[in-house]
């Protein structure tokens, strides 16, 4: 057998053991009288010993042998005396009776630890030599165990794990999608599925009453670290529900995964319409782990012939305790940083609360100390806080303010990574209007219900409609999100109407469904997380990549096997495609 154990295995309880190790040389050190080898798998490092009493032969063999060479090793397990306290095994070494290359090696284009000092593109290059790195192997590890986990508990309540098509038809709603040809119908295509969002549906008119999957779903969309083209979702659908049986059940998954994963038990989560996270954290993702809220200021610093102030729409800030010390390179640093084209702000207005109660602003000119005393008091700001004040355009600016107070929250040390706080948004708009387009988008998909209170604004002035939806969001990252859904033909078609559909549209994209619908629909509602996000939050990652094995650089390229490539001219001809020049 090529071992008996593992290289994470033996303990000193092992002492005087005949063992067989398999694995890769981690390393070798070379001490003249004796020689000490690194050996490593996925479940550990195991430190092998060549001394005066190795059988002759083996140094020959030592001095061959570079790293990343996979070896099997014989020998006798035996107490260190000096031991590694950082390993599990560091307690015990084995002294080499036998050594065997299995697999030469040539040396690697960057160390294989988890201080490698390889860069990101040549790491994703040679993935399958960074994917033998411990730390991303435990990412791997982690990931199989949270699948197993969820799998078990929506298992327990009887949900069925149903498996849907991923070529499929292309729809004109949401992001982009990867299309497919078709050689059997030429001149036509498929697509690869954004989710599975009317199959599972269709699943329910079926009478599966609970459906899940852990599935992959593709979109052609600018990536960013928290983006794949293509990802993992748990994707559920429930029958005979409301909102918060859906709501229930999928905290209860998240706790059970808190629980399972990473013993931790997490607090019932709070509910937050959408407006107030917009208004108070200017994000429909609000980090809540601090506070540091945002506060408007439009009606309290109007009317000082500050004409910024006074021409603006909207004028909000907010506090950041302990700030008040910030120098003026300080200041100047976060007013470039506001002034980004990401964010958008054209400057920055800032008011430090000194620790005599005196005030001094960025705009003493235009409001006296009295004046910003009534700034203060709106935050309740203490003698030393620092008030940040932007100003414009009212949806720009409480998304930029958003992004400010994540900044001045890293800045202050208060994203901690091993605080958790979980929080349902609800109440999103049904409906968002594009203004160049001059037509509604559906802000979550077409077959998001409105609220049942807002089904008559849908007549009279469908842009104030509320969705019956919700998102999950941890420490600011949308973990997952859904809706409860139409099942009513009538209002189906109302709202593929105010999107802008044709009936002949509608039912060229959509017909099935509707059809389908014909046959009775039960109430049903769902709910898809982002598999990827949620495994990087419990790894403390911020990037999904290091969670995915093979992942995709952020041109969506895999330099590793070089796809996108070009294909034979035969194989565009099968498919009655041609190329432009």
């Amino acid at each position: 057998m090529y071992r008996t154990h593992t290289c994470g295995e033996l303990r000193i309880e092992d002492s005087n053991k005949e063992v067989t190790l398999s694995g890769w040389v981690q390393r070798v050190r070379d001490l003249g009288a004796m020689t000490f080898i690194d050996l490593r798998d996925r479940y550990g490092i195991t430190q092998l010993v060549i001394d005066e009493n190795t059988p002759e032969g083996l140094s020959s063999k030592i001095e061959e042998m570079g790293r990343e060479f996979v070896i099997q090793a014989k020998g006798i397990v035996r107490e260190r005396s000096s031991k590694n306290k950082n390993i599990p095994t560091g307690e015990i070494e084995i002294t080499l009776s036998g050594l065997v290359v299995l697999g030469p090696a040539i040396t690697p284009p960057f160390t294989i630890q988890d201080d490698t000092d390889g860069g990101d593109e040549l790491r994703m290059k040679y993935r399958y030599l960074d994917l033998r790195r411990q730390e991303v192997q435990q990412n791997m590890v982690l990931r199989a165990k949270m699948a197993h986990a969820t799998r078990s508990y929506l298992n327990s309540l009887d949900f069925i794990e149903t498996e849907t098509p991923v070529l499929i038809k292309s729809t004109p709603e949401g992001a982009r999608d990867f299309i497919v040809p078709s050689r059997m119908n030429p001149r036509e295509f498929y697509a690869l599925p954004q989710s599975p969002q009317v199959f599972k549906q269709l699943l329910m008119v079926a009478g599966f009453d609970k459906y899940y999957q852990i599935v992959k779903c593709f979109r052609d969309e600018d990536l960013r670290a928290d983006r794949q083209p293509e990802f993992t979702q748990i994707d559920c659908e429930m029958s005979f529900v409301e909102q918060k049986d859906v709501l229930e059940t999928f905290e209860g998954l998240t706790k059970h995964l808190f629980r399972e994963i990473k013993n931790i038990e997490v607090e019932d989560f709070p509910w937050m319409p959408y407006s107030e996270a917009i208004e108070k954290y200017g994000s429909d993702k609000p980090d809540t782990r601090f506070e540091m809220l945002i506060h408007d200021l439009t009606d309290v610093l109007k009317g000082n012939n500050f004409v910024v102030f006074d021409s603006a729409e909207y004028i909000g800030g907010l506090c950041a305790i302990g700030c008040g010390s910030y120098s003026r390179k300080q200041l100047d640093g976060l007013t470039n940083w506001v002034k980004r084209p990401q964010i958008g702000a054209k400057g920055l207005v800032y008011v430090k609360c000194n620790e005599d109660g005196t005030f001094k602003s960025s705009v003493d000119k235009f409001y006296s100390q009295d004046d910003l005393k009534k700034w203060a008091n709106v935050f309740n700001a203490q003698p030393g806080d620092l008030i940040l004040v932007l100003s414009g355009d009212k949806p720009a600016m409480q998304s930029a303010l958003g992004e400010l107070r994540l900044e001045m929250g890293n800045q202050l040390g208060l994203l901690d990574k091993n605080t958790f706080k979980p929080l349902w948004v609800v109440d999103f708009p049904l409906l968002e209007w594009d203004e160049e387009g001059q037509r509604f988008h559906a802000m979550h998909h077409p077959f998001t219900a409105p609220k049942p209170e807002d089904i008559s604004l849908l007549d009279t002035d469908p842009g104030k409609a509320r969705a019956n939806a919700y998102d999950l969001v941890i420490n600011g990252v949308e973990i997952g999100g859904g809706s409860v859904r139409i099942f009513d033909s009538g209002l189906q078609l109302k709202m593929f109407d105010l999107l802008g559909f044709t009936p002949e549209q509608a039912d060229a994209q959509f017909g099935f469904l509707m059809n389908a619908f014909k046959y009775g629909a039960p109430p049903h509602a769902g709910i898809a997380f982002g598999f990827d996000r949620l495994v990087s939050l419990f790894a403390g990652l911020d990037s999904i990549r290091d969670v995915i094995a093979f992942p995709k650089n952020n041109s969506g390229r895999d330099v590793m096997i070089d796809s996108p490539s070009e294909v034979a001219k035969e194989q565009l001809d099968e498919l009655a495609l041609q190329l432009k020049k």
